[in-house]
């Protein structure tokens, strides 16, 4: 463990982990950023995220590169939600009228409590006090990253409240599995059948549509770049319905590089995903190793409940009430 820095006085720290095959991961107490991770491949180490140097350039220039989003990832319409007849004022953060990834000062941009640490994991606290960012409830949320054999990152998130509130963590890390200055060679397989439809703000409206004969068709592993009628790259930001529902882990993601053979498999108890392929990425300083981080650079696979849910009665819901515990595990496997 090593001091990163410091906000408003109080110490950041970073906290590496090895295990025996030589993966290697390094997490920042700022946001519970996945700020770099290297995986053994081919007799050598590859860099599989988006990270940058210094404290300083996360908080002034990162867009949520490997943070923890909260306390509701995503998008909220309004920034407004109802619980048992009471309605929410949250920071309308996007676009000036929708709330996204909690506010400006979510969970990703907060100094979380080092709570514990080993060679393989670390347990990181974060306390959300009543009326934080105007949502209700004293919540305690409790991030663990585990390194296992031989190259695969576990996140197990979990939260508690004392009063009803809605929650929906998501991880955001950015991915690039061989080093290129795009991503949009690899190949990605999502098994999915529907989609949440989305109005021209990017907010779900409640529908569903199948995936069968539109761009967002991924059941089957293609390149993520996908050429319009006009020859331009499709954007991706949208969230998946994954197939399959149940408790448990399950299959949510393949990512392969045709470059160098590498593969990313997700595995998440969440019932979607939402894939960006960073087509609004922009970092005016360099990443780590000086890449530039420029559109395309890199893929986020987030794995969440519907974005927007809160609004849509016939989604699941995200209400988290007292007697009750909020538990989320991801794991990312590479090989």
């Amino acid at each position: 463990m090593i001091e990163f820095g410091k906000v408003n006085g109080t110490t950041v720290h970073e906290v590496t982990l090895r295990n025996k095959s030589g993966a290697e991961a390094k997490i920042l107490s700022w946001g519970a950023v996945l700020r770099d991770f290297m995986v053994p491949w081919k007799g050598q180490q590859q860099r599989v995220v988006l990270g940058l140097e210094t404290l300083e350039d996360y908080i002034a220039h990162s867009p949520h590169l490997g943070a923890l989003a909260g306390r509701f990832a995503n998008r909220i319409r309004d920034g407004r939600f109802s619980i048992d007849g009471v309605s929410y004022q949250l920071e309308q953060n996007f676009l000036g009228k929708h709330s996204l990834h909690g506010g400006a000062s979510g969970f990703g941009q907060r100094v979380w409590n080092l709570a514990h640490y080993d060679e393989t994991s670390v347990t990181l606290v974060l306390f959300s006090p009543a009326g934080d960012g105007g949502y209700p409830g004293n919540l305690t949320v409790t991030c663990r990253y585990s390194l296992t054999e031989l190259a695969t990152i576990r996140t197990e998130l979990t939260a508690t409240t004392d009063a009803p509130t809605i929650i929906n963590l998501a991880l955001h890390s950015y991915y690039n599995l061989d080093g290129s200055d795009d991503i949009l060679d690899h190949e990605l397989m999502l098994p999915a059948d529907f989609i949440s439809c989305l109005d021209g703000e990017l907010i779900p409206t409640g529908e569903i549509k199948q995936v069968s004969g539109t761009a967002y068709d991924f059941r089957s592993p293609r390149p993520i770049r996908h050429l319009d009628s006009n020859g331009r790259h499709f954007p991706y930001d949208q969230n998946f319905i994954l197939n399959e529902p149940g408790p448990g882990l399950r299959h949510a993601a393949t990512v392969s590089s045709p470059k160098n053979g590498l593969s990313m498999h997700v595995f998440t108890t969440e019932p979607c995903i939402q894939f960006y392929d960073a087509v609004n990425l922009v970092v005016p300083v360099p990443g780590l190793g000086g890449q530039r981080l420029k559109p395309h650079s890199g893929f986020c696979l987030e794995p969440q409940t519907v974005p927007n849910s809160p609004n849509i009665a016939h989604f699941p819901s995200s209400i988290l009430r007292p007697d009750q515990i909020y538990r989320q595990i991801t794991e990312y496997r590479f090989g």
